[in-house]
């Protein structure tokens, strides 16, 4: 019988206890129960990398703590969890050392997980938070071309297995849908700016090394080729929370600039927590904020969001 595999990674302040994680349990029980097929089964990968960059971030942390000042600092909490996690995260990620770590451990989860994969079985991406950032980076940015470096050889063995994806562009899983939710890659894409006219001139400068388009648009025009429409991509974002930004306008700029392999839908979630009444004044407000990293994890939980990635699984098939 032909699977729907669905790859869940996550982003910031996510931990577990027990033998595997079980972040995506809830949301993939609901997809299961909204997108169950007679003909198609539904397996589930669980990306975990969570503890890789705790270390550094405890040290931080500790440093911040030992500041005579810091007693006197706002929201002292706020910059101790959800900021110096956010931030932490990206910056030790984009670090080579922590990042070829990180990108070691998804190499060896995703590679079990797709190990009987058949060309007839679809794989779906879901990401959340900063996992976007991550998994898009390993697949498409050109850091990880160089064969000298640290993370090379798992991100090549990540790539090797997903269609569309030089230098093995004709074999792999195809890709069914691609879910993301409180995506911050919109700040991210500032890291391809377009070059100055000068940086454009030097051979040696011609792109970003962590610009996506070039190989994201690669995999896109594949499987456009291949399957005949556009890929489905569904953007998830609760409006109280600060790390999510619409994408439907922006990808499509990213690529080919018209559309033509993208199907992106951008989809308010509905707060569970407040009424629409007290919504509207509140969302303006520091409270609001404070409120962001309840927002930012709801996703986690939502039955919204699971009937929608169903609702893709289902048109990919």
């Amino acid at each position: 019988m032909p699977t729907d595999y669905l790859l869940f990674i996550h982003g910031v302040n996510t931990h577990y206890k027990g033998t595997t994680p079980n972040y995506a349990d809830e949301l993939f029980d609901q997809i299961k129960s909204s997108a169950s097929s007679p003909s198609r089964s539904l397996e589930k990968i669980t990306i975990y990398w969570g503890d890789v960059t705790n270390p550094q971030e405890e040290q931080l942390r500790a440093a911040y703590k030992a500041s005579p000042l810091w007693e006197r600092f706002w929201f002292r909490e706020f910059r101790e969890t959800t900021l110096l996690q956010f931030a932490g995260d990206a910056a030790l990620y984009l670090s080579r050392y922590v990042g070829s770590q990180v990108v070691d451990l998804i190499k060896d989860q995703t590679l079990q997980g797709l190990s009987n994969f058949t060309p007839d079985d679809r794989l779906h991406l879901i990401t959340h938070s900063m996992g976007t950032v991550i998994l898009f980076d390993i697949l498409f940015s050109s850091r990880w071309a160089e064969p000298d470096i640290s993370g090379y050889d798992s991100a090549t063995a990540i790539r090797n297995i997903i269609f569309g994806i030089s230098p093995n562009q004709t074999q792999g899983i195809k890709i069914g849908s691609i879910t993301t939710m409180g995506s911050p890659i919109a700040i991210f894409s500032l890291m391809d700016a377009k070059q100055s006219m000068q940086d454009a001139k030097n051979t040696q400068n011609k792109t970003s090394t962590h610009d996506i388009a070039p190989r994201l648009e690669q995999l896109l025009a594949s499987l456009y080729q291949e399957i005949g429409r556009r890929l489905p991509w569904s953007n998830f974002a609760h409006p109280g929370d600060p790390i999510a930004y619409p994408l439907g306008t922006l990808l499509p700029r990213l690529v080919d600039g018209e559309s033509r392999y993208l199907d992106v839908q951008d989809m308010l979630t509905h707060p569970a927590d407040l009424s629409d009444f007290v919504t509207e004044p509140f969302s303006q407000t520091l409270l609001a904020l404070l409120h962001g990293g309840t927002a930012h994890s709801s996703y986690w939980h939502s039955l919204e969001v699971a009937q929608g990635i169903a609702q893709s699984i289902r048109q990919a098939r």
